[in-house]
Formats: structure tokens, sequence, C-alpha cells
């Protein structure tokens, strides 16, 4: 491979001559051969904007010069118009805990470009990063990231997968299920019950994630290295976030204590929680559709999922519940990133969370997964299945649980014998109810109607 030499302040260094970022990018692509997984796409342009809005800012305040700035921002600007800006950034996730790495690459990408359209001098540190540290961009841009991808993809998923859960149950109402608790038959109730349960609990999740999201709009940036805002203009923090906002389309603040900020991940932890919270949620869905949907014979069989492929290399014929499975998969990461995200926030030692490029990955993985398995569970699973009518009526017919519509006329006892006797000989509820007691049949049938049990 061809290369140049590049000097930072421990030396020279040999860089890839095409590559647009210099030295300390390089040290880090040497030191850190770890997964060879670099930051996720969302948190580099991430990162971007923020040095767009920190030039911006910059030159509002007379920090650098208006042709600086303007350079810096091109040079964003032409990166994240460019398909295959992410080969510029090639640092491990697995790196210094502070992401020193990756906004030093930043930096240095940024100011080779900024240099090709200005004849003024434009330097990683002292132009790009001005009045900026890594403990305080990082953390900045985890929280944009983030905020920017739950704003965009992941709530609207949830609020489309509750739409089409709440416009499937109302094709359902005529619908009735035996109902089931500890996987034993119980009560009946509608399916459109089940079903909105389903939203209820999606519905639950988008607004604590909502709730979230004023504080993981507040920003750490201004507080430079540990909080104090050395080396960067009083107004900058203020500054910066009009200008993000311009530029991002929504609303960043200043945060009310920097130091918290930096030395932190609370914020993350909590917004990490809700994810985990969601991803519960839909492996409760998903394996509900699972149950209700095994056979087709030797299972419940309540509903067909769609059929999407086969199921099997060996079993001819046999499909399976892959949407709802992969769903489950997706839940399994989100609470594994949880952890990790959990542990991380744990690391802030005195002035610096010092786990940051982990939290960004985790978190953003998170959000990248929900969002994408929320229609495909939508689409492919829930708007799409039937409903076999003949398997909910025999179930119902048989289920001695029923007579617990008797409770208050017989009592709990005779009502316990008349559903053993049932289940025993295999008989309907009524039958045996009609040999036990002083009912007649018209009253057993109003009394043990299953579609009245469910209001």
């Amino acid at each position: 491979m061809a290369t140049r030499i590049e000097c930072d302040s421990m030396g020279e260094l040999e860089v890839p001559v095409d590559a647009l970022y210099g030295a300390q990018t390089q040290r880090a692509v040497n030191n850190f051969p770890v997964s060879g997984q670099p930051l996720p796409t969302a948190f580099i342009r991430s990162l971007l904007i923020v040095k767009k809005a920190a030039a911006l800012a910059n030159s509002r305040l007379e920090q650098i010069s208006e042709a600086q700035g303007q350079a810096i921002v091109e040079a964003v600007d032409s990166l994240l118009n460019a398909p295959d800006f992410m080969v510029h950034f090639p640092v491990d996730v697995f790196q210094t805990g502070s992401g020193t790495s990756s906004n030093m690459n930043a930096n240095e990408v940024l100011a080779t470009l900024a240099s090709k359209t200005t004849s003024e001098t434009i330097s990683p540190n002292d132009h790009v990063n001005y009045g900026q540290s890594s403990n305080d961009s990082i953390p900045s841009t985890i929280h944009i990231s983030a905020a920017l991808e739950l704003h965009q993809r992941l709530l609207p998923a949830m609020e489309y997968l509750s739409t089409v859960i709440k416009t499937k149950a109302a094709t359902l109402k005529g619908y009735v299920k035996t109902g089931r608790t500890h996987l034993m038959d119980a009560m009946p109730v509608r399916l459109e019950q089940s079903l909105l349960s389903w939203a209820t609990q999606i519905d639950q999740n988008r607004v604590a994630l909502e709730a979230l999201q004023p504080t993981l709009q507040s920003l750490a940036q201004g507080g430079t290295a540990v909080g104090t805002g050395v080396n960067a203009h009083p107004d900058f923090s203020t500054v910066f976030c009009e200008e993000l906002n311009t530029v991002s389309g929504l609303t960043f603040t200043p945060a009310s204590n920097l130091f918290t900020h930096i030395g932190t991940q609370d914020i993350a932890v909590s917004v990490s929680g809700a994810l985990k919270t969601t991803a519960v949620s839909l492996m409760k869905i998903a394996n509900d559709l699972r149950w209700m949907n095994s056979g087709p014979l030797s299972g419940l069989g309540e509903i067909e999922l769609e059929a999407l492929q086969p199921g099997s290399s060996i079993m001819p014929g046999k499909v399976n519940p892959v949407i709802p499975e992969a769903t489950a998969m997706v839940a399994a990461q989100v609470i594994g990133n949880d952890t990790t995200i959990t542990i991380a926030g744990q690391a802030g030692n005195f002035e610096l969370n010092v786990m940051l490029p982990v939290v960004a990955r985790n978190l953003l993985e998170s959000i990248h997964l929900l969002a994408n398995i929320c229609p495909l569970l939508a689409d492919k699973a829930i708007r799409s299945f039937k409903v076999n009518e003949d398997n909910l009526k025999h179930a119902l017919a048989r289920n001695p649980v029923l007579v617990t519509a008797l409770n208050p006329i017989i009592g709990y006892l005779k009502a316990a014998e008349i559903a053993k006797q049932a289940y025993k000989e295999g008989r309907p509820v009524l039958e045996v109810a009609l040999e036990n007691t002083e009912l007649s049949r018209d009253q057993l049938e109003a009394l043990l109607d299953p579609a009245k049990l469910t209001h």
C-alpha cells in the first residue's frame, strides 16, 4: 500500500496515501484491531453535524474566521452527501473510552477537505475542534444521534405497529377464544381484546420514550474537558444549540449542569431501559403469536400466520413463524445491549465516563433493530394472520373453566366438582351442569355463553 508521512504531537507516522485522515486516526487504527466494527453510521453522521454546528457557532462568535467556518461547513456537507463517507471513519468501537480517536478522526478528515476549498489554514485541533473536547463532543453526539434516530425512525415505527394492531383488532370483534393463564385454560376473551392489550403495550412504551426526549436533547457541548468550559467562548453552548437546531430540525438545549452530562451516562442508561422494556413487550407479542399459531394439527392452531418461506431443509411442507422468531431475537439482543450500557454507565470515573463508544454503539443498535422489526411484525405477522374459527369454537365448547360463571349461583365447590367431571369425561360443561344443578338449559346457555363472559 502506498503511504505518506503525517505528523502529530507524538511524531511521524505512515498513513495510506489516499486517506483523508491523519496521524491520530492511523494510530487508533493500529492500536485497536479489536472488532473490525466502526461506530454506527448514525453516530458518525451526528458527529459531523456537531462539527458543522460548532463551525457555524465559532464563526458567529468570531473565534474562527468566516472563511474557515464556511470551509468546514462545506466539508461536512460534502461528506454527508457522499454515499460512501463511512470509508473515512475506520476507527474501531473498542477504542479509548472517551471516543477521542473518533473525534480526531472527524477533525482530521474535515481539516483535509476544508483545506482544499480555502487559502486559509485549517487545523484539526485549532479550527475544526475549536472550543470543543472529545469529552463534551462525544457525549453530545450520543444524545444527538439517539434523539434523531428515535424521532425519525423508532417512534414512527412504533406508532405504525400500534396502528396496525388496532386496525386488525377491529376486524376480530366477533371471535371469542379460550383465555389462558399459566398456559392453562381460563375464562374466554375476545381476540380483539388480546390485540388491544398488545397495542397498549406499544403505546405505553412510546410514551415512555417520548418523555425522555427532553433530557436526551440536552447536551454536554460547551463543557469541554471537565465541564468548566475551558477554551470555549462563554456563549458557545447556547449558540451551538441554535445552529444545531437549524441543521437538525430538533430542539436541543445546553445541559443545566455540564459536569453531569460529561461525567455520567445516566440519560443513555434511562433511554436504554425504555428500549429494553419495548423489547420485552415485543417478546411477549411474538410469543403469543407463536403459541396461537402452533400446530397446525397438534398445537393450538387458533390463527394461521402468513407463510413466508419453507420452514425446514428436511421436512417438506413445514412452515415456521419466522417473523415472531426474528422479533424475539431482536428483543434478546436489545436486552443484552441494555446490560452492556448499564455496566458502561457505571464507568463515570470522577469527571468523565470512559465507556462512551460502546454506549453509543449499543444504544444506536437497539434503536436500529427495534425500528426495523416493528414494521415487519406489523405487516408480515399481525396484519396478515388468519383466524381458525373452528378451532376457537371447539376449544371453547370443551372448556370446563366456563363453570366459573356459575360460582355466584351454585358456589365455588359445586362448580369445581362440575368442572372436574366435565374434564374427566371430555364433555361440555353445560351438559354436566344440566345434570348436576337445578338450572334449565336456557339458563345455562345464557350463563355460559362465552361471548357474554368477555364483557
